[in-house]
């Protein structure tokens, strides 16, 4: 076995003439289609795969049959080996077993086999060919061919645009059960991912894109597994506080991407990717928000006497709607002239929309249930409702102007990379 060259200063690593390959298959109670899939996955390895292969199968803490069928197909097949975890979690299984690891590239798939398995010498090949550090499926690209269900595409879908919206991701599918790492590359960046379950995927890309390395995509067909057993509300859940909680390691440095980037030898090398300065930008749409709210309040206490509750309300979300939107394109994401200007109204227009109805109908409950509250009452209502509606607002905002403002400014772009970073080090 050829191990990879570590990374040069340039970046670039060494190029093996051949290469070893882990796939884990990461299984919890799978007792049904481990088997017939894990040698659908090798025969198909056998025939086409043309680097070394080990598929591990990667138990964490089943309660059924599937760990004796893992060690049962492990012991008849000999590239295939089991490993067992006594705690759940894929995250967990996927750390454990990439870092043990000494093959040259580790990847993973998911036990029912949903994506076409003609992609996985696609997605390990710029690997072994030192063009890209991390290779994702994706299944949200015109050339992808899916067969899945509303629900879950629009879920899919509405998770990655809040990645895009609030981390600045520039991959197009984080959750594809379908990946593949340079082990040199995961050690580096294992140690710091926290989650041990269906984050994990999204902790890691985030982590590899701020370090500045290169995330290759290709476009898989996929098949949706209609008994899966992944609870959509609480992976939701958890994938949320994980975009909250690497947006607040990120912003304040507790998270050491510049330490990352050095021992990687990416300073010299600045991706576009990279955000720049979040931190900067919520704190100037806070600031935005703060005077909007205070202009709100007072306009709605002006015009309630004269116009009533619902129109005094619907007067004041125009005016400041059409003030905040303008206020956050010069101030907090810095952007001047009039390209794509009526786009960012219409943008803000529909956060404005958002907001109307929660505060439209954050009255009428009011006033149906509690018909005798007083006007401070309402006041705090509305207020409540608004902040509601000021993160979408944001995501809404940064998305269309986000991108403009990091290449259009690239001088105060720098500056804020540099702020933002500059409590990093070592985790305590």
């Amino acid at each position: 076995m050829t191990a990879l060259a570590p990374l040069h200063p340039s970046g670039r690593p060494g190029l093996p003439k051949t290469a070893s390959v882990e796939i884990v298959v990461p299984v919890y109670n799978e007792e049904r289609d481990l088997v017939s899939s894990v040698r659908r996955l090798d025969t198909a390895l056998a025939d086409a795969f043309p680097w070394t292969y080990t598929i591990t199968i990667a138990d964490n803490a089943s309660t059924d049959e599937t760990w004796d069928l893992a060690r049962r197909v492990a012991a008849e097949l000999p590239r295939v080996r089991a490993v067992h975890l006594d705690q759940k979690g894929r995250g967990r299984a996927l750390k454990q077993v990439w870092l043990a690891s000494d093959a040259d590239v580790v990847a993973y798939m998911d036990v029912d086999l949903s994506t076409d398995l003609a992609a996985l010498a696609p997605l390990v090949a710029p690997l072994i060919s030192g063009h890209s550090d991390v290779a994702i499926g994706t299944r949200l690209t015109r050339a992808s061919r899916v067969r899945r269900g509303a629900l879950r595409e629009f879920t899919s879908r509405s998770y990655n645009l809040i990645l895009r919206s609030t981390l600045g991701a520039r991959f197009s599918d984080a959750q594809c059960g379908f990946k593949a790492v340079r082990t040199s590359v995961a050690r580096k960046l294992l140690p710091l991912v926290e989650d041990t379950n269906w984050f994990f995927d999204t902790e890691l890309l985030m982590l590899a894109q701020r370090s500045g390395l290169r995330i290759a995509e290709v476009p898989v067909d996929w098949v949706d597994d209609p008994d899966s057993t992944v609870d959509i509300v609480a992976t939701a859940r958890e994938d949320l506080r994980g975009v909250w909680r690497l947006t607040r390691g990120f912003a304040s440095g507790r998270i050491p991407v510049r330490a990352l980037r050095a021992e990687l030898g990416r300073d010299a090398h600045e991706e576009p990717g990279v955000t720049a300065g979040l931190f900067g930008q919520l704190v100037r749409f806070g600031v935005v928000g703060v005077a909007s709210t205070l202009a709100y309040f007072v306009l709605y206490l002006l015009l309630r006497g004269p116009l009533g509750a619902q129109a005094a309300n619907l007067m004041t979300l125009v005016a400041t709607a059409i003030a905040n939107t303008a206020a956050n394109r010069a101030f907090t994401f810095k952007v001047s002239g009039r390209e794509r200007l009526w786009r960012d109204h219409l943008g803000g227009l529909a956060a404005f929309l958002v907001a109307l109805g929660l505060t439209s109908g954050s009255l009428w409950a009011l006033h149906t249930w509690a018909p005798a509250t007083g006007r401070w009452v309402e006041v705090v209502v509305l207020v409540v409702a608004n902040a509601a509606a000021t993160l979408l607002r944001f995501l809404t905002l940064r998305g269309l102007m986000g991108r403009r403002a990091r290449t259009g400014t690239g001088e105060e772009a720098a500056a804020e990379v540099a702020s933002s970073t500059s409590a990093a080090g070592p985790r305590p």
